[in-house]
């Protein structure tokens, strides 16, 4: 009696080789803003969760004190500009007078370095009045970045002081983002061999359930060295996160696509069985008969399995039932049992190659 098994057939098209890592996401930036002056916070100036833009006002820092030591120093310069204006009228009257040997050389000189003296105090006083406006304009505590607020880490009404760890907010920048993830030591090899800088290798951001694309970005940078203790190396990834799918602290997986094989020959990875002598297929002929015909298998992933040698397109294999089965076997094409997923027509190829920290992967992207 003719066995009954599900059937499929080789296809061959385009075969995205991917490398498999597991990573977390980082803020592009992460900026933890903190006071510079000492004082009272008179305004709480953003809501906690607010988008802020650099340059945004914060918060106010009391700026009585400021504004009274800058009123100070410019009254100061001015004070000093105009005893400068006199001691140097009194320079040209000394320069006429010395012109006309009714003073001295000494009389004169001592004038000279009086108005060269003022001179510079009046120098001075502008360092003095600039260095007030910055302590002034430190009072408005600013973003230096823009970003996400984060929770408020000080009230209104509490006296702040420069130069300690308490800060004002935490700014994160979320657009762009970044994912550091890891590979093992031999992907970079694969990396390498591929020639390009690091920006030509686009890497998938993937959920948890490895199947929800959450975002598309580039290669940014690898790591500079390898981490012995564990065999890999890690790697950045710049993404730009338009809709705030990824977020600081967010475990993902990370997929970098490697090349793509032009001209894969596909089929579903129940296809292909393992035996003493290595891994193996049921082709079906034109009579309806298996044969057994030895397989060269490439990487596995979504179901489908990237076939180096051993098959054609267009041949017929056996998807499933091939228990039943030995060289020769009559078989009766059945359909396939509702929801088991079997079928060369499944978009992305390939099983997992690269143990627990990532390897290569053939198949298009999932859905």
């Amino acid at each position: 009696m003719p066995v009954p098994v599900v059937a499929g057939t080789v296809e061959k098209k385009d075969a995205p080789i991917y490398l498999n890592g597991i990573g977390a996401v980082q803020a592009f930036n992460t900026v933890t803003v903190v006071p510079r002056v000492d004082g009272e916070i008179k305004q709480v100036a953003y809501t906690e969760g607010q988008d802020v833009q650099k340059g945004d006002l914060l918060a106010q820092i009391d700026p009585a004190p400021y504004q009274a030591a800058y009123d100070q120093a410019v009254a100061k310069k001015a004070q000093d500009e105009a005893q400068l204006v006199n001691a140097n009228l009194n320079m040209k009257r000394e320069e006429d007078l010395f012109a006309k040997k009714a003073v001295s050389v000494q009389e004169r000189d001592t004038q000279r370095a009086l108005t060269d003296q003022l001179d510079a105090t009046v120098k001075a006083d502008a360092a003095a009045i600039q260095s007030a406006k910055v302590q002034l304009d430190y009072t408005r505590i600013v973003a230096p970045i823009s970003g996400r607020t984060g929770i408020r880490l000080v009230d209104q009404g509490n006296v702040v002081h420069s130069g300690g760890n308490a800060g004002i907010v935490v700014l994160t920048q979320l657009q762009p983002i970044t994912v550091v993830f890891t590979l093992r030591e031999q992907d970079l090899v694969e990396i390498k061999k591929q020639g390009g800088a690091p920006t030509d290798f686009k890497v998938l951001a993937v959920d948890r359930d490895t199947t929800t694309v959450l975002d598309t970005g580039t290669l940014a940078v690898f790591d500079n060295q390898i981490d012995q203790s564990t065999g890999t190396i890690k790697l950045k990834a710049t993404f730009p996160n338009e809709n705030f799918q990824l977020w600081p602290g967010q475990f993902i997986n990370a997929r970098l696509l490697l090349t793509t094989r032009k001209d894969g020959l596909l089929v579903p990875a129940s296809v292909v069985q393992r035996g003493p002598q290595g891994s193996f297929a049921f082709v079906i002929k034109g009579d309806d008969t298996v044969e057994i015909r030895p397989v060269k298998v490439g990487p596995i992933e979504q179901g489908m399995a990237l076939i180096e040698s051993g098959l054609e397109a267009g041949e017929r294999v056996v998807v499933d039932g091939q228990y039943k089965l030995q060289p020769g076997s009559h078989v009766k094409i059945a359909d396939a049992p509702a929801g088991a997923g079997h079928g060369a027509g499944q978009p992305g190829v390939g099983a997992h190659a690269g143990g627990q920290h990532g390897g290569a992967h053939a198949g298009g992207p999932p859905k």
